[in-house]
């Protein structure tokens, strides 16, 4: 019998690990067809292709670590609180270190990319905009600024791997005793803390991201589905009258000269702005043009009823979201022990919409997963929207802009850093949503309880289930591995705790914005000054 289950468990996780890999090649699938959809068609690159495609899967399969990891933590026991006829202390322990692998694999690549390769990638295409340089001085320059960012990954894992999580026990110890503990206790967590705490660097850096980009993309996604954007051919007739204003303007100051004599300073300043405008408009009527007349157009056109419903339907995962965060960020301030402690709490005082639904779906297998993976998907989605709308600026300077199929390749690799740096931050913000689901999923354990029965005037001791907390034995529950990446150093988690009330506010603040702005242009972006704007023909998708 016991054989038998543990066939039929590995069965399961078999199927299990196959869906997980069709999973995997609908990410890569996704990740092709959204770079290429985005970038610039004349300046399109092939290492940047790739390592964009390569960083933005990555990004997603880091995602989708976590309701993976929750999953297997509550598949090892049944609902009555027992440990299933498989799941022995052996087997328990291979599936979390899998877990862990997973997780320092994934981590460790994300480090790579962020430290190495996208700077790397970036560099080499900066230095490539100069006709003048070999290939040989491109790579060399890239790999020399590239070096900063090296350096900066050694000090953050030099400062995780040595800063002391425990103190010696022995308070009167030597200097040397107190190095020799700080290298064991380095050998005890096997790099642990090093990574932990260069993983919490980043995500740090992810939160500051998620509060600029994800906060007003969160409400701004939405609101543009619904509202739609402006008619290409009311656009058009707009269009030409401005055209023909400003042709008007143009002959008025030219009719000056027409003696011989020359142009005032301040008329050749003005038809030099107005023949600038002109050009501008003329781009704007070849892209009206072809956008009034594409299938594509037509297409979105029958798809309005569903944007809208998706736009409402974006909406309340928003709401459910917000409210759920408020209320778990007020259960923290009341409840926790304070800013020492990270404002941890276990449990939750307040209910918020969140933590009441998840348990309530954990009992019809698997729908608290899939809405975890929403939830997920729509953060990162949020996101995208978010950068889509707002552009990558460095402080007021404004870098780049992301168009679809007018992005430069150095845009894209902006584009998919910061989208890494906010899925790390996407673990945390999950935590601070269900604080006890992520930490240990559907998992109950068993408490002894005392009945009485009166016709027998005798007491009884039955084991009952209840659902894994701060206070379930060791050996009876078992902690998510997210739990022990997210929770190694207390400043951190004070700093995200007064993130999200940062998030909270811009998205308040990006919903009003969002609620006040008209339709956008069906060509938005083509009437600014934008470096990244072809004059060649405009894409199909650009309705």
């Amino acid at each position: 019998m016991a054989a038998a289950a543990a066939g039929a468990a590995s069965a399961e996780l078999v199927i299990g690990w196959c869906i997980f890999g069709l999973l995997l090649l609908a990410i890569l699938a996704f990740c092709w067809i959204y770079v290429r959809k985005y970038q610039s068609q004349r300046e399109s690159e092939v290492v940047s292709t790739i390592t964009a495609i390569f960083s933005l899967a990555i990004a997603l399969i880091t995602s989708a670590l976590l309701p993976v990891d929750i999953f297997l933590v509550s598949y090892m026991k049944n609902q009555n609180g027992t440990f299933k006829d498989w799941a022995n202390a052996n087997v328990s322990r291979q599936i979390e270190d899998t877990v862990l692998y997973g997780y320092y694999t994934l981590y460790s690549v994300i480090l790579f990319c962020v430290f190495f390769w996208i700077p790397f990638v970036y560099f080499y295409y900066e230095e490539k905009d100069d006709d003048d340089t070999g290939k040989c001085t491109q790579v060399k320059m890239a790999l020399k600024y590239t070096l900063g960012f090296v350096v900066i990954c050694a000090l953050l894992l030099l400062v995780g791997a040595f800063i002391p999580l425990n103190l010696p026990d022995n308070k009167n110890s030597t200097e040397w005793e107190k190095v020799k503990f700080l290298f064991e206790e380095l050998g005890s967590s096997h790099g642990l803390a090093a990574l932990s705490f260069s993983i919490s660097s980043l995500t740090l850096i992810g939160m500051l991201a998620a509060i600029i980009y994800t906060a007003y993309g969160m409400s701004a996604l939405p609101l543009n589905l619904i509202k739609g954007t402006r008619s290409a051919a009311y656009e058009r007739l707009e269009n030409t009258e401005d055209i023909e204003e400003v042709e008007q303007h143009i002959q008025t100051i030219k009719s000056k000269s027409k003696d011989g004599r020359p142009l005032p300073a301040r008329d050749r300043r003005a038809l030099k702005q107005f023949e600038e405008r002109l050009r501008t408009l003329r781009k704007r009527e070849r892209h009206l043009e072809f956008i009034e007349s594409s299938w594509w157009t037509k297409f979105c056109g029958a798809l309005r009823p569903l944007k809208i419903i998706w736009g409402i339907f974006f909406i309340f995962v928003a709401l459910l979201f917000v409210i759920s965060l408020f209320l778990s960020n007020l259960d923290k301030a009341l409840h926790s022990a304070g800013i020492d402690s990270g404002f941890i709490i276990f449990g939750a005082n307040l209910s918020n919409p969140l933590n009441m639904l998840l348990p309530l779906l954990q009992t019809v297998f698997p729908l608290d997963y899939i809405l975890i993976t929403i939830i997920i998907m729509y953060f990162i989605f949020t996101s995208m929207a978010g950068i889509r709308n707002i552009g990558i600026w460095f402080f007021w300077i404004r870098l780049y802009k992301i168009r679809r199929g007018r992005t430069r390749p150095q845009a894209l690799l902006f584009l998919c850093m910061i989208l890494l740096l906010i899925v790390l931050h996407t673990s945390y913000m999950i935590y601070s949503l269900a604080p006890q689901y992520v930490m240990y999923g559907s998992q109950n354990y068993l408490i002894e309880s005392n009945m009485t029965f009166n016709d027998h005037r005798g007491n009884s001791t039955l084991s009952v289930p209840k659902r894994c907390d701060a206070d379930a034995p060791e050996d009876q529950c078992t902690v998510t591995r997210t739990y022990l990446f997210l929770h190694k150093f207390w400043f951190f988690s004070a700093a995200y705790y007064f993130g999200n009330w940062a998030f909270l506010g811009v998205f308040v603040i990006g919903f009003i914005v969002s609620c006040c702005k008209g339709k956008k242009s069906v060509i938005e972006g083509v009437d600014e000054d934008d470096s990244d704007l072809s004059d060649d023909e405009p894409s199909v998708y650009s309705a």
